[in-house]
């Protein structure tokens, strides 16, 4: 199984120097999405970050006195099927302070109850993305329910988490969504980060306007308006 594999990230794991290992099927279509185009066959056999799961768990082996961390993100990682001994393992790594990070967009509901009901499959860490107001799920090929349940499953998991949500253009993302996935967010920490376009995004996106600090500084004060402990990380 091939996946992208970061080997050192700053930011990928609050406070932890971690590797991140990218899995690369998710069952969204989020058109502003870059790690969707992650992985090409060009890519596959010319990018040294492109690297079997196998080989990546070794070098994380390798590293454990150095790693405070492994991230487990996409793509979308709950569709793999094999994550629960994936987590049992790099967990085996604990005596010396590695930690397992999930990013996950919330659509599996019945894969977190699962891993959330082991301690030896439990991340110490998760991240969910709260992408469009959860009626507008269903145009990303999700669904609202799905998004509710994972939500709360997590909130009440005492796992150390937050929310995610890209800033993105006013006419794709507005203070309507916002509005609409406070309640879900609530006390949560909920991190907001600009959008910027990419060559590897479709043409209508490549042409769209990235999210200044200023855009991401209103949305934050926005959902600190409705109550939410919003977090902009750039400050």
């Amino acid at each position: 199984m091939l996946i992208n594999f970061r080997k050192t990230s700053l930011v990928d794991y609050p406070g932890k120097v971690a590797a991140v290992l990218f899995f690369r099927f998710c069952n969204l279509n989020c058109p502003w999405c870059h790690n969707r185009y992650m992985f090409t066959d060009a890519e596959d056999a010319e990018s040294d970050d492109i690297v079997s799961l196998e080989a990546a768990l070794t070098h994380i082996e390798k590293r454990k006195n150095v790693l405070g961390g492994v991230v487990l993100s996409g793509g979308e990682p709950t569709l793999y099927d094999k994550l629960p001994q994936l987590i049992r393992e790099i967990k085996t790594l604990k005596s010396t302070g590695v930690a397992v990070k999930l990013d996950t967009n919330g659509t599996m509901p019945e894969v977190l109850e699962s891993l959330f009901s082991n301690a030896g499959t439990r991340p110490d860490y998760i991240a969910c993305d709260l992408k469009l107001s959860p009626q507008r799920y269903a145009q990303l090929g999700g669904a609202a329910e799905s998004l509710a349940k994972s939500v709360e499953l997590i909130k009440s998991s005492c796992i150390e988490h937050e929310f995610r949500s890209l800033v993105l253009p006013p006419d794709v993302f507005s203070e309507k969504d916002i509005t609409d996935l406070a309640p879900l967010a609530e006390s949560s920490r909920w991190v907001f980060r600009p959008f910027k376009p990419a060559s590897s995004l479709p043409a209508d996106w490549q042409a769209k306007t990235a999210a200044t600090a200023a855009d991401v500084k209103k949305a934050v004060a926005f959902a600190h308006g409705l109550g939410a402990n919003a977090v902009d990380p750039g400050l």
